[in-house]
């Protein structure tokens, strides 16, 4: 991977009523990005306006497309049915909306799965959408560039890392003149869902049971630290770190207090240390109850949280950055920006 292009590639959901929103955007073209992970469905829908990007539609639902994959090794009827049903929904957004460019992907699930080819042939006659598996570079360099924007403007390097359903994708940035360079890189086996499920779910955790998946998430990260050692003259310090992913929104949400989730105040905000420690302590100390019960987390993320946790933790570990820039925002952003930078257009 090379430098990622369009550092100052940003995202402004427009506001005001939908009449407004679109007078906005003229007669320019609508662009689109989903996104179909082993645990969440999204799609944006954007369009360039003053200058800017201006959101026009945006959906997102847990699907938990990879829901018994890794005991099975294939998609589960269930699962493919949920999936179809909030794939449906995107296909009518993108024809509601007259989209004319867009990039649909599809990631860890469905590159793993045996049937997961199958699958993709089945969305594509049932619901009309032609999705694209990925590979885990490809993934990896979308998130980067998605996520890109809010590197701090001082930073010489940073780790950003997309900890998703299935997979946990992280690289290392390096400050070029105009944009950062991508110098290591790595997809590791294990997120949210396969984690949980390997220590037998995630509705109960032990403080035993978190230290066993802390210590997987440390055996496979050990390969990556000792690339990015060798590559830098043994420097693993970055300038900080950037999170984007479901675990380290969340954990922001609770670190802020805040009754219920909130994008606003979320994306872009920065954690130390000690706050994200403290929240740690608190979800490990809660009951499965507890965790469903509080609004920034809620019964679709309860018994996937603490595997966040623990990768977040072991990233933070082997990366020992002061402080970390939380990003609600990711692999959509990153199709989106290089979408836009295909037409030739300029966004700030």
């Amino acid at each position: 991977m090379d430098a990622i292009k369009g550092g100052r590639f940003a995202l402004r959901r427009s506001h005001g009523s939908s009449s407004k929103r679109m007078a906005a955007i003229g007669d320019g073209p609508l662009y689109a990005a989903l996104d179909l992970g082993t645990n969440n469905c999204r799609l944006l829908i954007a369009a360039q306006a003053n200058g800017g990007i201006a959101v026009v539609d945006a959906f997102s639902r847990i699907v938990r497309l990879g829901e018994g994959l890794s005991g099975s090794g294939r998609l589960g009827d269930a699962a493919m049915d949920r999936t179809v049903d909030a794939l449906r929904i995107c296909a009518n957004k993108l024809v509601w909306h007259g989209v004319t460019k867009r990039r649909l992907i599809a990631t860890e699930a469905c590159r793993s799965a045996v049937n997961g080819e199958a699958f993709i042939a089945r969305v594509e006659e049932q619901t009309g959408l032609r999705l694209e598996i990925i590979d885990r570079e490809t993934e990896a360099r979308l998130a980067a560039a998605g996520a890109a924007p809010l590197m701090d403007a001082q930073a010489q390097s940073a780790v950003v890392f997309d900890i998703g359903g299935g997979s946990t994708e992280i690289l290392w940035l390096e400050r070029t003149v105009e944009s950062y360079t991508i110098r290591a890189w790595t997809s590791l086996p294990a997120g949210v869902v396969t984690l949980s499920e390997q220590v037998g779910g995630g509705m109960h955790v032990t403080p035993d049971v978190y230290g066993d998946m802390r210590l997987r998430v440390r055996r496979l990260l050990e390969p990556f630290v000792n690339d990015v050692a060798a590559k830098t003259a043994g420097n693993v310090l970055p300038s900080h770190l950037l999170g984007t992913s479901g675990t380290v929104t969340t954990i922001a949400g609770v670190h802020l207090g805040l009754r219920h989730y909130d994008r606003t105040k979320v994306d872009g905000c920065w954690m130390n240390d000690e706050a994200i420690e403290s929240v740690t302590e608190r979800l490990l100390g809660m009951s499965y109850r507890q965790r469903v019960e509080n609004g920034c987390i809620g019964r679709e993320r309860a018994d996937l949280v603490l595997a966040g946790c623990a990768i977040f933790e072991e990233v933070r570990m082997a990366f020992p950055a002061k402080r970390v820039r939380v990003a609600d925002r990711g692999l959509r952003e990153g199709i989106l920006a290089e979408l836009f930078q295909a037409d030739g257009l300029s966004v700030s």
